[in-house]
C-alpha cells in the first residue's frame, strides 16, 4: 500500500516541501531509502524501526521502500525521522484517516519513540504557511515556529501521541506566542559603558558607529580597554526590530546555535573568533554549506580582536560581505546565500610590539616593521572601515577616580532618534542605517558647502585617501549631523568624519 507525509528540508535558511512517500509490498523483508539521502537520513531506518516496536505497534515484514522528492534535491539530517513512521502506520491501516495532508510534519526520533528537537523550525514554518498547511513538530520548537502567524502549529512529544492526535482520540491544542514577551524577555543587566573609566573620545566613535550601522578599527595599547568596549558596543546599539529577530533567529536556527531556553534572538548577535578561524568558519562552508560567523552576527556585531593575527586570507574573504551585506558559497552541487549586514568592529595594537606612542614604554620596532605589522590589514579591507579610532592607554587618574560617564542607556537614546531619522529618510529603499547608502543617496543627502568641501580636499591630498575613503567620510558626517538632529552637514561634521581615518595617516 502507498502512504505520502508532507515534510520539508532545508536548504540555506530558506525551507522547502518535500514529499515522503512510503511504499509496503509483499516481499523479502527489507528497508530502503531513496531521493538522494545523507548518511543521517538512511540511518533513520533503524530509529525509525525501533521507535514503532517501542511504541506498541508492528513494525511490518514486508519489502519497505520510502521516497523522498524531489529526488534531485540533497536531503540531509534527522527531521525525516517521523514522517517515515507516520508513512509507514498509514500504509499499514493503523492511520485510517486522511488528515496527514493537512500538516508538514517532521522530527527526530529516539528509539524509544520520544520526539527530539530539530533545526530551522522557523523557516519551516513559513514554508508551511506559504502551502497553507498546519505544522506539527517537536514541542519544544513549537514556540520557535508559532513566531509565524496565522498558523496552527502543533507540538508533540512522542510518536504515540501524534498518531493519537491524527485518529482523533486525543486534543491538542495549537501553540500561539505574543513576540512582545521575548523582548522583554531581553537581558537588561548586559555591560554598560558606563563601566570604562576615561576613553570618552572612543566612546564617542562608538556612539557615531551604533547610530549610523559604521565598521569601527580600534588601535592602541594592550589593557587601553578595546575589548571592553567592544563588548559594551552592544548595549547602546539601537533596538531589534521584529523583522531583524526573525532573520537573525532564521540563521541560528538553521546553524543549529540557537539555544534551547532562546525562542526569538531578541537582542543583538555579538560574535568574536578566534584568530585561527579559517576562511570556511568564518564565511561559512562544508559539503553542504551552513552559516559562518559573518551570518551569525547577521543585524549584530563581528568583532575581530588582534585583527593583525587572524590570516590574510580570512580577512580578505570579509569583503564581499562587508559590502553586499549578504555571502554567497557555490559549491559543484549547490550555491547558497546567506544574509551577512554586521558591524565590524577590529582591534588592534599599533606596532608588534604594542607599545608605540606609549609613555615610559620603549617600543623597539622600526618604520619597517610597523608597516608590516599593519600591511597585514589590506588596504581594500581598511576603505571598508568606516572609522579608525585611537584608544590611549588610561591614566592612573581616570582608574583611580569616582566619575562615571554616560551610561549606555543614556547614549542609546540618541542612537535611537537618529536611527529613526534614517528609518524616516531611507523609507521603502531596503536601507536602514547611514552605512549602507548608495553613491546617488550619498549625493542627495550628503550635500556640502565650499568650506566643507575645501577641508576634505586638503585632507585628501594630505593623507592619500581613496574614493571608498571620501564616500565613508561623508557617510559618518551624515550620522554626526543626525546625532545633532540637523539636517544639513556642516563643516565641524566633516571634520570630526576627517579625525576617524587615524590609520590613513602617515607614520612620518
Amino acid at each position: 500500500m502507498l502512504a505520502k507525509v508532507l515534510s520539508s528540508t532545508l536548504i540555506g535558511i530558506d525551507a522547502y516541501l518535500v514529499d515522503v512517500e512510503v511504499d509496503i509490498v509483499s516481499g523479502l523483508p527489507a528497508f530502503s531509502i531513496v531521493g538522494l539521502p545523507d548518511n543521517a537520513v538512511k540511518e533513520s531506518k533503524e530509529r525509525v524501526k525501533a521507535a514503532i516496536k517501542n511504541s506498541g505497534y508492528s513494525f511490518p515484514t514486508k519489502r519497505i521502500t520510502v521516497n523522498l522528492a524531489p529526488a534531485d534535491i540533497k536531503k540531509e539530517g534527522t527531521i525525516f525521522d517521523l514522517p517515515m513512521a507516520l508513512g509507514i502506520l498509514k500504509a499499514e491501516g493503523i492511520i485510517s484517516n486522511d488528515s496527514l495532508s493537512d500538516y508538514l510534519i517532521l522530527g527526530e526520533l529516539s528509539l524509544d519513540g520520544s520526539v527530539k528537537s530539530i533545526r530551522g523550525a522557523l523557516s519551516i514554518s513559513v514554508c508551511a504557511k506559504k502551502l497553507g498547511k498546519g505544522l506539527i513538530l517537536p514541542a519544544v520548537n513549537q514556540e520557535e515556529a508559532a513566531l509565524v502567524n496565522n498558523i496552527d502549529v502543533f507540538g508533540i512529544k512522542s510518536l504515540a501521541e501524534l498518531v493519537e492526535f491524527l485518529s482523533g482520540e486525543l486534543e491538542i491544542e495549537p501553540c500561539h506566542v505574543e513576540t512582545a514577551a521575548f523582548f522583554n524577555r531581553a537581558d537588561s543587566a548586559q555591560n554598560d559603558l558606563s563601566e570604562v573609566k576615561g576613553q570618552e573620545q572612543v566612546k564617542r566613535a562608538l556612539e557615531v558607529a551604533a547610530a549610523g550601522g559604521h565598521n569601527v578599527l580600534m588601535i592602541g595599547p594592550p589593557g587601553s580597554g578595546k575589548t571592553m568596549l567592544a563588548r559594551r558596543l552592544a548595549s547602546i546599539l539601537p533596538d531589534m526590530t521584529l523583522e531583524e529577530a526573525i532573520e537573525a533567529t532564521k540563521v541560528h536556527s538553521v546553524a543549529g546555535t540557537l539555544e534551547s531556553s532562546a525562542v526569538l534572538v531578541a537582542e543583538r548577535p555579538f560574535r568574536a573568533p578566534h584568530h585561527t578561524i579559517s576562511d570556511a568558519g568564518l564565511i561559512g562552508g562544508g559539503q553542504i554549506p551552513r552559516p559562518g560567523e559573518v551570518s551569525l552576527s547577521h543585524n549584530g556585531i563581528l568583532f575581530l580582536d588582534e585583527m593583525p593575527e587572524f590570516r590574510k586570507n580570512v580577512l580578505e574573504v570579509l569583503r564581499q560581505p562587508l559590502e553586499d551585506g549578504k555571502v554567497t558559497i557555490s559549491r559543484a552541487s549547490i550555491s547558497l546565500t546567506y544574509p551577512s549586514t554586521f558591524m565590524l568592529v577590529g582591534a588592534m595594537n599599533a606596532c608588534p610590539c604594542g607599545f608605540l606612542g606609549v609613555p615610559f614604554k620603549d617600543c623597539g620596532c622600526s618604520i619597517l616593521q610597523i608597516q608590516r605589522y599593519r600591511n597585514k590589514i589590506s588596504g581594500p579591507l581598511l576603505d571598508r572601515i568606516d572609522i579608525h579610532c585611537e584608544v590611549p592607554a588610561v591614566k592612573f587618574q581616570e582608574l583611580s577616580g569616582d566619575r562615571h560617564g554616560e551610561t549606555s542607556a543614556e547614549i542609546k537614546q540618541r542612537v535611537n532618534k537618529a536611527r529613526k531619522t534614517q528609518d524616516e529618510r531611507f523609507r521603502g529603499k531596503h536601507i536602514f542605517s547611514n552605512s549602507r547608502m548608495t553613491s546617488r543617496q550619498i549625493k542627495k543627502y550628503c550635500e556640502i558647502d565650499q568650506d566643507s568641501k575645501d577641508l576634505l580636499e586638503m585632507a585628501i591630498d594630505k593623507l592619500g585617501l581613496s574614493a571608498r575613503a571620501y564616500t565613508r567620510i561623508l557617510k559618518v558626517a551624515r550620522t554626526i549631523a543626525d546625532l545633532e538632529g540637523v539636517e544639513r552637514l556642516q563643516t565641524h561634521h566633516i571634520s570630526e568624519a576627517i579625525q576617524y581615518r587615524t590609520i590613513d595617516r602617515p607614520l612620518l
